[in-house]
């Protein structure tokens, strides 16, 4: 997507995305999959940074993402602050803006924590044979 990030701690994740012919749709506006992208994007890497410190990792669960303005051109800047942080479940909330700094989308992702070991979805576990030793 383009999306270049600008801070990246355990409390705050930054990033921005030029607009250009490969983020608009056919009515010449941002795609809504863009937004949710770059939402879902900033939520997961700041939950990522907080999981580490507890031996975790995480994966998204939710992605509510909802467009408020149109943009064409220019640069969108998006920030992810953490509205609960829990033992088992994060929530994040992304707002993305536009240069002139009017708000044009904003997300909320909630995501599961994993202690470290657990399998994530499509991964082959090893499974025992009821025969073997």
């Amino acid at each position: 997507m383009g999306l270049h990030l600008v801070r990246a701690t355990a409390d705050e994740v930054s990033a921005e995305l030029e607009v250009g012919p490969r983020h608009r749709q056919s009515y010449g506006i941002v795609h809504g999959g863009v937004y949710a992208g770059i939402v879902e994007t900033v939520c997961s890497i700041a939950a990522s940074l907080w999981a580490r410190r507890h031996n975790q990792s995480v994966v998204g669960l939710d992605n509510n993402t909802s467009f408020l303005h149109a943009v064409r051109e220019g640069k969108l800047s998006v920030t992810a602050r953490p509205l609960m942080r829990g033992r088992r479940t994060q929530v994040w909330e992304a707002t993305v803006t536009d240069a002139t700094g009017r708000v044009v989308a904003q997300g909320k992702v909630r995501l599961l924590s994993l202690e470290a070991g657990s399998a994530l979805a499509g991964e082959k576990v090893g499974i025992k044979k009821a025969n073997s030793k």
